[in-house]
């Protein structure tokens, strides 16, 4: 396997395209559960398929890369990513994943995606794990899908090069006080060094038609959230960090120009930034931006946070 230091290209495999649309790429027809029962009888269906299948219902969207790494976080023993393939393969010709690939004026994408399937949910259901997909989950837009794939990318990385982790939440719920709704940013990792502990979120924003317009909505989420903040707040005892998620240098700087043509900076903090190929360095602790204000104009400056270390 190409190894993330190896990875030449200049455009982010989650960024979107242009007239981009998901095509489904599984298996169609019926299969019935006695099949199924059937291939875990002969040992056909194994340990490892059911480990698959848990990183995916946890996950929601994952590349086989993606779910290569997982697998190997957790010590489970896949030999290659060649090996990965012909299981997921397995677990689509049952119907108990699913798959599917973008393709858009440029083409076709590089990578396939996996997820749920009925007879995966009635699975882990047999095992009294808890599974909340449901079909309609399948139809989500494709920004929707990348911001998932992107963040799910974010996790892994510090998983894998991070000392430092302590937890991660996907998708943890934060309340907006002024509305009283609850908002659900990507991911937000817990980060352990000298017996303390700090909090950050990480929001992935997306080019996708409507983008300023959802930047403003979620960014006066998180104002509302900062402004009024208090200890024990949506389970995070003192102020998070906030990084927002880019598609590349050039997204940064147009996220930044919209929170400050608008007004949407947040009280208490200040805003870091980072892309989906900085997750790709072998090293993370240099993978933060903000932007400062030297005489009268806004430059890019880079920010070390040994605690990614």
């Amino acid at each position: 396997m190409v190894e993330d230091s190896e990875i030449k290209t200049k455009v982010s495999p989650f960024a979107m395209r242009e007239q981009e649309i998901k095509v489904f790429d599984g298996k169609d027809g019926y299969v019935s559960m006695n099949q199924i029962i059937q291939k875990i009888n002969l040992g056909h269906i194994t340990e490892i398929h059911f480990k698959i299948l848990q990183l995916v219902n946890k996950f929601e969207f994952l590349t086989s890369r993606q779910l290569y790494y997982l697998l190997k976080l957790e010590n489970v023993d896949i030999a290659s990513q060649d090996k990965l393939n012909t299981k997921l393969e397995q677990l689509v010709k049952c119907k108990i994943l699913t798959r599917y690939y973008f393709t858009s004026v440029e083409g076709d994408g590089v990578f396939r995606i996996y997820c749920m399937e009925k007879m995966g949910k009635y699975l882990l259901g047999s095992r009294d794990i808890e599974c909340k997909w449901q079909p309609s989950d399948n139809a989500k837009p494709v920004e929707m899908i990348k911001k998932k794939l992107s963040g799910n990318q974010v996790i892994i990385a510090f998983l894998r090069k991070s000392s430092h982790v302590s937890s991660y939440k996907l998708k943890p719920p934060i309340t907006d006080k002024v509305t009283g709704k609850i908002f659900k940013p990507t991911l937000s990792i817990t980060f352990e060094l000298s017996n303390k502990k700090f909090d950050f979120i990480f929001e992935v924003i997306r080019r996708n038609e409507n983008w300023k317009e959802d930047l403003k909505v979620r960014m006066n989420q998180y104002k509302d959230f900062y402004k009024n903040f208090v200890p024990g707040d949506s389970g995070f005892f003192g102020l998070p960090q906030l990084i927002l998620v880019c598609e590349d240098e050039r997204h940064t700087a147009e996220v930044f120009k919209e929170i400050i043509l608008n007004n949407l900076t947040p009280d208490k903090i200040r805003i870091f930034y980072t892309t989906d190929l900085e997750q790709n360095s072998d090293k993370l602790d240099k993978t933060l931006h903000e932007f400062v204000e030297v005489d009268g104009k806004y430059k890019r400056k880079d920010v070390e946070a040994k605690i990614f270390g």
